[in-house]
């Protein structure tokens, strides 16, 4: 069942960003949030920032940085909107796009800012 492998490693990954988050000050507000247009990892704040999070979990930290695509990046735009529109309280935040990079050993890689739209 490699689907099922592979899916416990992802959540390993997520458990394993959210805890990197978390001693950088962030609060964990969402995990694997569904929407209509997609799913978000993790959705984190720390003052007036509000984080959406893309985790990539890959045998190397390397093949994890380079496996977001523009289609994905995208989908996660959009996922953010429709999070955004289903919590207006938080609409006033600053936002941002952040990517975790999760290999099998060592920390995983926060990479802020990851992309913009």
């Amino acid at each position: 069942m490699p689907g099922a492998a592979a899916a416990r490693e992802g959540r390993r990954g997520e458990r394993r960003a959210a805890w990197l988050l978390r001693l950088k000050g962030f609060r964990i507000l969402a995990r694997r949030h569904l929407t209509a247009a997609g799913e978000i990892d993790l959705v984190a704040r720390r003052g007036d920032l509000l984080v959406f999070v893309e985790v990539k979990t890959r045998a190397s930290r390397a093949e994890a940085l380079a496996s977001l695509g523009p289609v994905q990046r995208a989908r996660i735009a959009r996922a953010a909107a429709a999070f955004l529109q289903s919590r207006p309280a938080l609409a006033g935040l600053a936002c941002r796009f952040d990517l975790v990079a999760v290999g099998a050993r060592g920390w995983p890689v926060h990479i802020a800012d990851a992309w913009r739209l």
